[in-house]
């Protein structure tokens, strides 16, 4: 086995605990108690604050980014958000959220300055040029606490692993919704769940199924995405490093009882 495709069967472990973990306080009691701090509508500053690392977002192009939501969702959110909060108020209200989950769920991990250390290195080796969201974010200010570092170091690294895997989605012809389609843990309950009504999820549905090959662009895709960050913990990382990471991660996600996603 060369060190790349070592690499890449890495980045395919520590996928679960970073998409779960580095997506957690988005939904999270802490942003909410922050929201309401800030004047912002429920359930409005995962929307504002996540896509104002780039400044005043147009609905339609945050739907885009997003990917995953459909557009009606940033048309009815995101104004009154946008006039409520400015950019930078938004910014500092978001990581605010991570911090104060951070604090909550992961102040028990063992070392969690070291393993944010370690995240932090990949996500400063990498090439954000194309990944809006993940530029942003690996340029904004961080936390100085170690815990509250672990927190948003998960969360960039999430953003990198999502805007790589939306690449590779479109670069196989694939859709975001199409993908949640193909994925055994999405579907059309997924969609459901964010935001879509029902019968646009049964169009996306029917659309989908019309793709023979639907499943199978899914699964090279996620390949392709586990290469790509591969590559990039095989020259940010030494192997040394790349074992500490495997480690550090496996026993989060032990902690955190996140359980391994399917990829078949």
């Amino acid at each position: 086995m060369t060190t790349i495709e070592g690499a890449a069967g890495l980045a395919s472990r520590i996928r679960p605990v970073v998409q779960v973990l580095g997506g957690k306080f988005m939904t999270s009691p802490e942003l909410a108690a922050v929201e309401a701090e800030v004047g912002l509508p429920p359930r409005s500053l995962y929307v504002r604050g996540r896509s104002a690392v780039l400044g005043d977002v147009p609905p339609k192009v945050a739907a885009e980014l997003f990917g995953i939501f459909p557009h009606w969702l940033f048309d009815f959110v995101l104004p009154p958000a946008t006039a409520a909060l400015d950019a930078s108020a938004a910014v500092r209200a978001y990581a605010e959220s991570s911090a104060r989950w951070s604090r909550v769920s992961l102040s028990a991990v063992p070392e969690p300055g070291r393993l944010a250390e370690l995240l932090f290195h990949v996500v400063d080796a990498a090439d954000a040029s194309g990944l809006a969201l993940f530029a942003g974010w690996k340029n904004a200010a961080r936390p100085e606490g170690d815990v509250e570092r672990l927190g948003f170091a998960l969360m960039v690294f999430r953003e990198l692993r999502g805007g790589l895997h939306f690449a590779a989605l479109r670069a196989l012809g694939l859709s975001v919704p199409e993908a949640v389609i193909a994925d055994p843990e999405g579907g059309r309950a997924r969609l459901l769940r964010t935001a879509w009504p029902e019968d646009a999820a049964d169009e996306l549905v029917a659309a989908a199924a019309r793709k023979p090959d639907l499943r199978e662009r899914w699964q090279r895709a996620e390949a392709l995405t586990d290469d790509r960050i591969g590559e990039l913990l095989a020259s940010a990382l030494t192997e040394a490093e790349r074992a500490e990471l495997d480690r550090r991660l496996a026993e989060l996600a032990t902690f955190a009882q996140v359980p391994a996603l399917p990829t078949a």
